[in-house]
């Protein structure tokens, strides 16, 4: 049942030493938790697709690696420092694309070198993991602040796959706007595609945003060109899982053919993401790693096939859009129209206390 409540579901939540997750395999015909409290178990939700959206990864991950270190038995500090330092690289193998995994898990193993006391060494991590956490969720709210400033009452968005509060600690990124929006009783009508092979913007963005009581219309993948046309859509925003230093964007599958099309059709392509999500130490797209993964999520739907068994599938979960095609970047320091590679390392060094990469 829709409600009319503003308020995003918490995906990731931390509870009396264990991690709890939204099972977003399962939306939207199921609301389920899972409780965590293993590395391993935090790397399987991780690479399953249980918890998904680069900040709620970071997030995750930073919990999985508390809950490695207090896991931890011994009273030797060097041999800590080295099982955390090995569990940090476990768990970056979950996902290779997102960044912000990386850049939390540095973040938490950067503050062993002000400790020596492994109790006190563990309470620290942990307590960097909810700052991240509380970090992330005042971080959203400011991008959705930015971008609301984008738009229009009235307007027709279009976004792609999911970023929202269920892939962030709350608001989301891209689609953090639409609930600032609500809250202040203006109306977009937003229309999501359907975001092929695992139904990221059909499964988990129309049912979050419906939850939300906000207007919300689902449109296959290969309707976007149609819709944007004949609907009047006036801009599409999306999320990012990685920006280089160039603006180059890595993000879910299809944003570059989005971003194309937008061009053709003279409407902005906006990306909103948080400084976390830029990596200045990659100079361009072309070096950033892009996710391969199984066969079975083309060939199958659950267990049905839908394509003739020994077919041969080729299933990135991410493409490169070119910056050249990005009409602004959206982030919690502000929004940055054009010469992205200049503005991307102004907001670092404007940024005090900014986790550069």
């Amino acid at each position: 049942m829709t409600n009319t409540s503003t308020k995003p579901i918490q995906s990731v939540q931390w509870h009396d030493g264990k991690l709890i997750l939204l099972d977003q395999r399962m939306l939207p015909l199921e609301t389920n938790f899972v409780t965590l409290q293993t590395s391993e178990q935090v790397w399987e939700a991780i690479h399953s697709l249980t918890v998904r959206g680069a900040p709620a990864i970071g997030i995750t991950a930073a919990y999985g690696l508390a809950l490695a270190a207090e896991q931890f038995v011994g009273d030797n500090f060097d041999e800590f420092k080295h099982y955390v330092h090995q569990q940090q690289h476990f768990l970056t193998s979950a996902r290779p694309t997102a960044v912000n995994l990386t850049w939390a898990l540095e973040r938490l193993v950067s503050i062993l070198q002000a400790h020596n006391d492994i109790t006190e060494a563990k309470s620290a991590l942990l307590k960097k993991a909810h700052e991240i956490q509380r970090e992330d969720e005042h971080v959203c709210r400011s991008i959705g602040e930015h971008a609301f400033l984008l738009f229009n009452d009235g307007d027709r968005i279009l976004t792609h796959c999911n970023a929202g509060g269920i892939a962030t600690a709350k608001y989301g990124t891209a689609l953090a706007p639409f609930y600032i929006a609500k809250e202040r009783g203006v109306h977009y009508q937003i229309f999501a595609s359907e975001t092929r092979p695992v139904l990221q913007g059909a499964r988990l963005t129309t049912w979050e945003l419906q939850q939300a009581g906000i207007d919300v219309t689902l449109i296959t993948d290969n309707m976007v060109a149609h819709t944007i046309k004949t609907k009047n859509i006036n801009a599409i925003i999306v999320g990012a899982d990685r920006i280089a230093a160039n603006g180059d964007t890595a993000n879910k599958i299809g944003t570059f053919g989005l971003a194309l099309i937008a061009k053709a059709l003279n409407i902005p392509f906006y990306v909103a993401a948080p400084l976390s999500t830029i990596d200045l130490q990659i100079r361009s797209g072309d070096e950033i790693p892009i996710e391969e993964r199984q066969a079975r999520e083309v060939t199958h739907w659950h267990d049905k096939a839908v394509a003739p068994d020994g077919t041969q599938v080729f299933n990135p979960a991410f493409d490169i859009t070119p910056h050249h095609l990005i009409s602004a970047i959206i982030t919690e320091k502000g929004i940055i129209h054009d010469n992205f590679e200049a503005e991307l390392h102004n907001l670092f060094e404007n940024t005090k206390g900014a986790q550069t990469k």
